[in-house]
């Protein structure tokens, strides 16, 4: 076995969890008075750059030049300081705000064919008919398959656009001509919202965006109608997102004047955030799970409860990240996210984890955690007791590098099962299923929800075809031994193309340590 398999999780959870905080979420630099002076070093560069255009031998695109001086420049910065050239611009926005235009749809390219793996509830590929399985072949007459055929531009364009979508559906031999008007997309931020128990609600929140704060109000009341009197706040591999956002689900938890936290720029000036009196679910019971994988915006949540002595945080030390950005335009369509301030929680600790020694050394601290048994051991977690806080209830808390859970859960013992782990909570398996789908499950879309989760069971060759995929990325991965968690896998995978985002989730939470360590948990509270 290769070394770099042993890693897969890791390198894949590092990118994962390289979240961002933003506060203000755009502020334009006027009049470009941050980027011009009469600094020397300044009018070097410039005068650089004009030489190259006007005198160098030969033709060379001086944009890139820049754009390598500011990557360069943000090299030497923090690590979450980052550079959004201006192809990438509308995508990251997008990100933020929570929703895009275009026909809603997750597809993937399948054999020079575009296939729909996800279409989003409520959007315009929804409200058309389209479905998971769908095959689209051409758009307003235009071939979208075979050699140079799979151009998946055409599907975006302005809102209101119509755009008419050749679908071929599996089990059909016939095209369907399905209409559909382009519009705005809303990404989820709140992936599933259900009961865990009579009288235990359930919300997973994926990430922080401007739509966030409406989502998570309606989860709390989808809950809290379903008798939800204590809560699970599922905050795992959330990579963090809007400050607005993480202030406003903290609330929700804390009494009026409770502090969230509060920031501290360059000059040392301190802005503080407290609580309010609209929180849904203050003086009621709420777990926090939180990973590795839990950073910026999650972290701030799960500080600002376990200073505030609110509820038990559940998992494993979280990312660690303490720093917040501000974005600022360069006035060509490209930004930077610089770091305004760092954040600190209730208590006063920054779980920032150190960047000194550059940003290979600080993503490689990450990377130890799972050479040193941190994730297996909560004996393994390194503190710094000079970093040491007190909440007002007593309770023991740290600084220096993430939030140190109250009640540890081990990762799954051992690379192959942190693989299949990771497989089990991302969309790894989306294409595999996709494929089996159109071809041999198709009889599947014909199921209802019910009949779908009693009587379907993941075929034995299936599991073994998924076996070659993924050993792909891990060739240590064996059917035997493993045949429960790769047809949970699976079936998770497919219940999610049939059903949605939140059968998913359920059915994978069933077999979830951290769900079953808060359930014992509950039971003894009760």
């Amino acid at each position: 076995m290769k070394k770099t398999y042993l890693y897969l999780p890791i390198f894949l959870g590092v990118f994962f969890a390289a979240g961002i905080l933003l506060g203000h979420y755009i502020n334009d630099v006027t009049n470009g008075r941050y980027l011009a002076s009469n600094n020397s070093s300044r009018q070097k560069l410039n005068r650089l750059i004009d030489l190259i255009e006007n005198k160098y031998v030969d033709d060379i695109d001086t944009d890139s030049i820049v754009d390598a001086t500011v990557l360069g420049i943000m090299q030497n910065l923090d690590p979450h300081s980052v550079y959004i050239p201006s192809d990438r611009a509308e995508a990251v926005h997008n990100d933020m705000r929570g929703d895009f235009v275009g026909i809603g749809i997750k597809f993937f390219v399948n054999n020079d064919t575009i296939s729909v793996t996800q279409v989003f509830k409520d959007g315009p590929s929804d409200e058309a008919g389209i479905r998971s399985g769908d095959k689209i072949l051409t758009a307003d007459g235009r071939k979208l398959y075979g050699e140079n055929g799979t151009d998946s531009s055409i599907l975006k364009g302005k809102d209101g656009t119509r755009i008419t979508l050749g679908v071929l559906r599996p089990g059909d031999q016939e095209l369907l001509q399905i209409p559909v008007t382009r519009g705005k997309v809303a990404l989820r931020s709140v992936d599933a919202a259900y009961m865990l128990s009579s009288d235990l609600g359930y919300i997973k929140v994926n990430r922080f965006a401007e739509n966030t704060i409406e989502e998570f109000d309606q989860a709390i009341e989808t809950v809290k109608k379903a008798g939800a009197t204590s809560l699970v706040l599922d905050l795992r591999d959330n990579p963090g997102g809007i400050l607005t956002a993480a202030t406003h689900i903290a609330d929700e938890f804390l009494q009026e004047d409770k502090l969230i936290l509060f920031q501290k720029d360059r000059n040392n000036k301190r802005i503080d955030s407290y609580a309010t009196d609209d929180g849904d679910f203050e003086d009621r019971e709420v777990y926090i799970l939180i990973n590795e994988n839990s950073a910026s915006a999650s972290e701030i949540v799960a500080g600002a409860l376990q200073d505030n002595d609110i509820g038990i945080i559940v998992g494993r030390r979280s990312f660690g990240k303490g720093l917040v950005q501000q974005e600022m335009k360069l006035g060509d369509g490209s930004s930077v996210r610089l770091t305004v301030a760092r954040y600190y929680t209730p208590t006063g600790r920054s779980i920032q984890r150190p960047y000194d020694m550059g940003k290979e050394a600080y993503f490689n601290e990450y990377i130890n955690r799972y050479q040193n048994g941190e994730l297996i051991d909560e004996s393994n977690i390194e503190v710094n007791d000079s970093l040491k806080r007190i909440t007002p209830g007593g309770k023991v808390v740290y600084g220096g590098g993430g939030i140190v859970p109250d009640v540890f859960v081990p990762s799954p013992d051992g690379y192959i099962l942190q693989t299949l782990d990771y497989f089990a909570r991302t969309g790894f398996a989306d294409r595999f299923t996709n494929i089996y789908l159109q071809e041999d499950g198709a009889y599947l879309f014909n199921l209802s929800k019910q009949e779908f989760l009693e009587e379907y069971e993941v075929p034995e060759p299936v599991m073994e075809n998924f076996i070659q995929f993924a050993q792909l990325y891990n060739t240590s991965i064996k059917l035997p031994g493993y045949r429960n968690e790769i047809s949970l896998i699976i079936k998770s995978s497919i219940a999610e193309q049939l059903f949605g985002t939140q059968l998913k989730i359920k059915l994978i939470n069933q077999e979830d340590n951290m769900i079953k360590k808060v359930l014992q948990l509950h039971g003894k509270s009760n």
